[in-house]
């Protein structure tokens, strides 16, 4: 079968695609012909650096679909391993049924970035009525879902974008206001900000800190521009005794019960309309790596794909 393999760590450059054994699953697995694979940055993670996924060398990459091989089960998962492959070997326990009302490629652009951003919304931070909130980046995969599910709760959004096509884009999500990330901070000192949403990292923390008001949160979910610098936390009470949180999707689907329960409220959202996936570009799984480059050049808006049956 084919799949994407990586010899070492390092750049996009280091994707190819091969051809490797099929895996052969064990008791607590089952295998899945896969139909579609989600493109994340926590697969850039896993490229890049040892320790964050699977290690080189090896087949990369964490969620994906397809349809149960002897079973016909649709099923989803994004905690698997090896999942940039036409076929999958993947624990069950990690898996989560995918219902009739949801095509299978809209179930992996909605499971891994809408449980995450379902999880900012309802638990690291939990909107209330009236609340403004800073969403980064509002026109990915996170965030233009982290926008609509905020406008389920109540609440209000100053969101930040990089192009005037990603700024339309975060008004049609529900965005009240959208600013560059050159004005987010002044812009949300004025609204009284509740939360900063960041999943860009470096560029944006500090500027996050100081934009919160009084008892805000700022929820570092990602690091797309690289590792905030280490800060003293002694710092927060000048600034107004915040919060700071450094949340991961893994603690909050940690057992089998929390990923269905969250995914199957993901799953509700989008089959009754009130959650739109945004579906930005599919790509044939040998192009994997102008998709990790497209994505890491912020060239790129909603869910990105790769489709094994493509090419």
């Amino acid at each position: 079968m084919r799949a994407i393999w990586f010899e070492r760590h390092g750049g996009a450059e280091v994707l190819e695609l091969r051809d490797v054994p099929e895996p052969v699953p064990g008791d607590d697995e089952v295998l899945v012909d896969v139909e579609a694979i989600g493109v994340n940055f926590r697969d850039v993670y896993e490229r890049e650096r040892e320790g964050y996924g699977t290690d080189a060398p090896g087949v990369l990459g964490a969620e994906a679909g397809g349809t149960a091989v002897g079973t016909g089960e649709r099923l989803a998962w994004a905690h698997g391993t090896a999942s940039y492959a036409e076929r999958v070997a993947v624990k069950r326990d990690r898996t989560v049924p995918i219902p009739d009302a949801v095509p299978t490629d809209v179930a992996v652009a909605a499971l891994l970035q809408g449980m995450t951003a379902h999880y900012l919304c309802h638990d690291s931070y939990a909107v209330q009525p009236g609340d403004w909130v800073v969403v980064h980046a509002a026109a990915g995969g996170v965030g233009l879902l982290l926008t609509q599910l905020v406008k389920l709760r109540g609440g209000r959004v100053l969101a930040t974008v990089s192009t005037p096509e990603k700024a339309a884009l975060a008004r049609e999500a529900g965005a009240d206001e959208v600013v560059g990330y050159d004005a987010f901070e002044e812009r949300a000192r004025e609204l009284g900000a509740a939360a900063v949403y960041d999943g860009v990292g470096r560029a944006t923390f500090e500027a996050g800190l100081r934009a919160l008001r009084p008892l805000g949160s700022l929820i570092l979910y990602g690091s797309a521009s690289g590792d905030p610098e280490p800060f003293q936390v002694a710092r927060l009470a000048g600034l107004g005794s915040l919060y700071v949180q450094r949340p991961t999707l893994h603690t909050y689907t940690r057992t089998p019960e929390l990923l269905r329960s969250r995914a199957a409220s993901v799953f509700a959202l989008v089959a009754e309309g009130a959650l739109d996936v945004r579906i930005g570009a599919r790509y044939p799984l040998a192009d994997a790596r102008r998709a990790h480059e497209d994505l890491e050049a912020r060239r790129t808006t909603g869910k990105l794909l790769l489709v094994p049956s493509c090419g």
